[in-house]
């Protein structure tokens, strides 16, 4: 039993929590050793720092334990493979600490998940420092966010001055083209996912000018398209209410086309915030009582689903797809015994 000397088996939950941070914190230190070769900002440079150190450990800690249960190691990315530390400066350092700032708030959310499916003491132990130092690190880079005059607000909405309920259906229909003002939930996942797609607009458009596969390029290009629909539509929902919604990075990015990140990092990257993308839509359309945004998040919902196939088969051509601990095929063990 665990904590007599023998531990007890990784679950399914754990290994695959493990197996996708690897990939996550390897792909990390070479986007972060990059922006940092690059950064010129004296106050951003040590958060650079500091989340180099963390995905770092986290990649030291995650081996070791793979290792020990006798698990192989993720290939994963590295800084001599997947980056050229000498290209020119592709983003601001504006961008990267906002960049920063929104990995970290992904990192709390993925890290609490990760704390809630693991049952091994030394598991959770590991993921509850993880979402200690994410904090850390969310908390640095917002307040220095906010003392460069760099964070972005969502709206704010007049005090409510009475308790009351709702009455009508209308507060969850859409009847007749009439609808409600928004509620407080609303507004903020609509904030949130247009700021989130800004954001990915500004990395894709990097990628897409850096990219040397055909197919990549045109990927990334199609991801501008989606990505910028989707924002047209958040900022429409938002100025219906006249609530201000957040603007582009475009100036943030500069002119380089030199090679800089691996075809294979990028799409990595962009694979994770499409995933994002998608759980987040899900979670608006959970917390959007009127009709016309559960319909709205459900239909873009697909559409990023559909570009994900894309993405997943240009990764399976191009033997970029590195694939994930799975279950025992039985079959194919009942074939192979029996020279089937």
């Amino acid at each position: 039993m665990e904590g007599k000397g023998k531990q007890i088996r990784l679950t399914a939950g754990e290994i695959s929590q493990l197996w996708l941070q690897y990939l996550n914190d390897s792909s990390s230190i070479c986007v972060l050793t990059y922006f940092l070769e690059k950064a010129e900002d004296f106050e951003i440079k040590p958060i650079i720092e500091f989340a180099i150190e963390l995905s770092k450990s986290h990649i030291q800690k995650i081996t070791s334990i793979l290792t020990e249960e006798k698990h192989v190691v993720p290939y994963g990315f590295n800084i001599k493979e997947d980056v050229d530390l000498t290209a020119p400066r592709l983003y601001s350092d504006s961008f990267v600490l906002n960049f920063i700032n929104q990995m970290s708030k992904v990192g709390l959310t993925t890290y609490a998940g990760s704390v809630g499916t693991s049952v091994r003491s030394d598991i959770r132990s590991y993921y509850i420092d993880c979402l200690t130092e994410t904090m850390q690190l969310y908390n640095r880079s917002t307040e220095l966010l906010l003392s460069k005059g760099l964070f972005i607000r969502s709206p704010s909405l007049p005090n409510l001055e009475k308790v009351g309920f709702v009455k009508k259906q209308w507060f969850m229909l859409d009847v007749f083209g009439e609808k409600r003002p928004l509620v407080a939930a609303e507004v903020d996942h609509l904030f949130a996912n247009m700021q989130r797609n800004v954001l990915g607009v500004a990395a894709l458009t990097g990628f897409s000018q850096v990219a040397k596969n055909k197919d990549v390029k045109q990927f990334f290009i199609k991801g501008l398209e989606v990505g910028n629909k989707h924002i047209k539509l958040f900022r429409s929902k938002l100025e219906e209410s006249k609530l201000p919604a957040p603007m582009g990075w475009d100036s943030e990015i500069t002119n380089s086309t030199t090679h800089t990140f691996s075809d294979k990092l990028m799409m990595f990257y962009t694979s994770g915030l499409i995933a994002l993308s998608v759980g987040f839509y899900g979670t608006a359309v959970s917390q959007s009582p009127r009709g016309d945004l559960s319909t709205m998040y459900n239909r873009l919902s697909l559409e990023v689903q559909m570009y994900a196939e894309d993405g997943a088969n240009i990764m399976i051509k191009n033997r970029w797809l590195e694939q994930p601990p799975m279950a025992s095929d039985r079959d194919e063990l009942v074939r192979k015994k029996n020279h089937l």
